[in-house]
């Protein structure tokens, strides 16, 4: 597996959190790979194979590009031999307006919007190795879509100072620190990104300890509770497994053996095995 992260140019990084390429080689016969969630959404464009994912007891093809916004759980995908992804990883209280689209909860969305016209090219790219090319496609076109959007100064200091917390910091100094009340502040930020404050703070701060124990799965866990402010060691554990679906110290084991396969940096897909039981084909297109 290959993980590369590329910083966007200046005028993309109040939207933008980083550009990433990565390509996985998979066995002929189909391997899932979970997406745990994060305080990010993503939109994903995807070559060289198809890409499905479990809905409703089945399997969806996914087209190129979707939308992978705040997930509440893991999401399980699917995907034959090789597989590559360029992903545009944004905030998600800016996100639906950078690309002109309602809000909304959606954990995988499958949407119609012009941004689609990039696959071609992008496939191109990608077939002759020349990612560089391929990103800057990418980000030429989100330059152009950045200047239709006006710059909302209140969530950019809102979602920053969340971020330099890492997602302990109360709603009301989140407020303070954006210079607006807390109404206020909550009625923008749902009208952005879908979810409230606390919503992605609570993300923002699994995030934290997601990563935390896929670089140290040996970490104190009673400690680490007490440097992202969980009430103990339990309310850590209790958050960590309605996110994750697993406990921390079963997610420290599995990510001992992910890094065996995975970039130390790249935390999101967490490898199932190659001989997973998978669902039969789902031809449904709704909205996951």
């Amino acid at each position: 597996m290959q993980h590369q992260e590329f910083a966007p140019p200046e005028e993309l990084r109040d939207a933008i959190k980083c550009f990433w390429y990565n390509n996985r080689e998979a066995e002929e016969q189909e391997s899932g790979f979970e997406v745990v969630p994060d305080g990010y959404a993503e939109i994903i464009f995807h070559f060289s194979s198809d890409l499905s994912m479990v809905y409703n007891g089945g399997l969806q093809l996914l087209p190129s590009p979707f939308m992978m916004g705040l997930l509440n759980q893991p999401v399980t995908f699917y995907t034959q031999n090789r597989l590559e992804i360029i992903g545009i990883r944004c905030f998600p209280w800016t996100v639906f307006d950078l690309l002109g689209l309602p809000a909304g909860k959606d954990g995988v969305r499958i949407f119609e919007h012009p941004i689609a016209g990039l696959q071609s090219k992008l496939n191109k790219c990608v077939g002759t190795g020349k990612i560089d090319e391929a990103l800057a496609e990418v980000t030429q076109y989100l330059l152009s879509a950045r200047l239709d959007v006006a710059t909302n100064s209140m969530l950019f200091k809102a979602g920053a100072a969340m971020r330099m917390a890492n997602g302990t910091m109360p709603v009301s100094q989140v407020a303070a620190a954006a210079h607006a009340t807390v109404r206020t502040l909550e009625r923008n930020f749902k009208q952005s990104s879908g979810y409230t404050v606390k919503d992605v703070s609570a993300l923002i701060r699994f995030e934290q300890v997601r990563n935390h124990l896929w670089h140290h799965p040996d970490i104190n866990l009673a400690a680490l509770a007490h440097e992202l402010g969980y009430a103990d060691q339990a309310h850590l554990s209790k958050e960590f497994k309605r996110y994750s679906g697993t406990t921390p110290a079963a997610f420290a084991r599995n990510a001992k053996k992910g890094k065996q396969l995975a970039s130390n940096n790249f935390v999101a897909f967490i490898p199932k095995g190659s001989n997973v039981d998978k669902p039969t084909q789902n031809q449904s297109t709704d909205n996951a």
